[in-house]
């Protein structure tokens, strides 16, 4: 995350539930947004709503798609 702030990514897009726990975001630069699954059938058919939690997010914050069956 350091080098991904580094280079000056804004937002992390990652499949990874568990990263949340496994940061402290409060001093970070970078928000980070979980996709709830990871296939892609089922991605693809929220890509708005991807697309506004992206949109949304501020530095250091952590926000969950869920991604739903149908």
């Amino acid at each position: 995350m350091r080098v991904a702030e580094e280079t000056e990514f804004d937002v992390l897009l990652t499949t990874d539930k568990n990263l949340v726990y496994q940061q402290n975001l409060s001093k970070r630069k970078i928000a980070i947004v979980v996709l709830g699954r990871n296939r892609w059938s089922l991605i693809q058919r929220m890509l708005p709503e991807i697309a506004a939690a992206i949109s949304a997010v501020k530095p250091g914050s952590y926000t969950l798609v869920e991604i739903r069956e149908q």
